[in-house]
């Protein structure tokens, strides 16, 4: 059985972050590890409290993991201090991991930053670099770009630039009021259209955990970037389609949606 390890924080309400990454991993066919860099207290309505791991014990997870059961990929999701996002880079350099995918969790859905501009410099220096693709929303690739993003041409243009700069492919994925659910990946000065399928839907919770950590299980199972990308999509709007209906603020999607009731 194939092997993917997600790096991410923890959401108690089990919608995103790890507790999704393991779903998603799970129902696409993969053993699931996992390092955990914080804890959240949090619901569909908002999060109410965030205490990070410090940085050894992050790395005592990631030696303990790889050392004992090979991850055929990795999936790295929000990372919010720069020691942190330093400690995984080197970890996964001196494994030589491959097969590495970065969903830059750096700003909320309501466009608040997450993480700290000295963390975000040390996620470029240290971790995109290592990547195979980076998974960023719109107003991450403004940031990792240094562009605006207003039309489809902005984002082929934004993707190019990330590529060329971290020397990895790239997913912009669409949405925040462009291009609705269309994802455009960036691949050896290449670039291809992923077009979503619209599904009316208010509960997107863990939508950019979701979509990454099924990249990085196909991925593990040895499909190209461009199929790991296109089986990723197919299984998002699966668990959309479902329906599920959870909470009462933003819900989650229903990641089980192929098991036999």
């Amino acid at each position: 059985m194939k092997v993917s390890m997600t790096i991410a924080g923890s959401d108690s309400s089990g919608g995103a972050g790890i507790q999704a990454d393991i779903k998603t991993m799970t129902c696409n066919g993969v053993y699931a590890m996992s390092a955990i860099t914080a804890l959240t207290a949090q619901n569909t309505t908002g999060v109410t409290g965030i205490m990070a791991v410090d940085a050894d014990f992050l790395k005592k997870q990631i030696d303990a993991n790889i050392s004992d059961i090979w991850p055929d990929s990795v999936k790295i999701g929000m990372v919010a201090e720069g020691s942190l996002i330093k400690v995984i880079a080197e970890r996964l350099k001196f494994y030589n991991v491959k097969n590495i995918v970065v969903d830059p969790v750096m700003v909320a859905t309501s466009g608040a930053k997450l993480i700290a501009d000295e963390a975000i410099e040390v996620l470029k220096m240290e971790l995109l670099p290592l990547a195979t693709v980076v998974t960023p929303n719109i107003p991450e690739a403004e940031i990792l770009s240094d562009t605006k993003i207003k039309t489809a041409d902005d984002m082929i243009n934004a993707a190019k630039i990330i590529s060329d700069k971290f020397h990895c492919a790239v997913l912009c994925k669409g949405g925040h009021s462009l291009n609705d659910a269309n994802d455009l990946l960036y691949e050896n000065g290449k670039y291809k259209w992923f077009n979503g399928k619209r599904i009316d839907n208010p509960n997107t919770h863990g939508t950019g955990c979701t979509l990454s950590s099924a990249i990085a299980s196909n991925l593990a199972k040895g499909y190209s970037l461009e199929k790991s990308v296109e089986n990723a999509k197919d299984y998002i709007s699966g668990a959309l389609a479902a329906m599920l209906d959870l909470g009462k603020g933003r819900g989650p999607m229903n990641h089980a949606f192929g098991i036999v009731k």
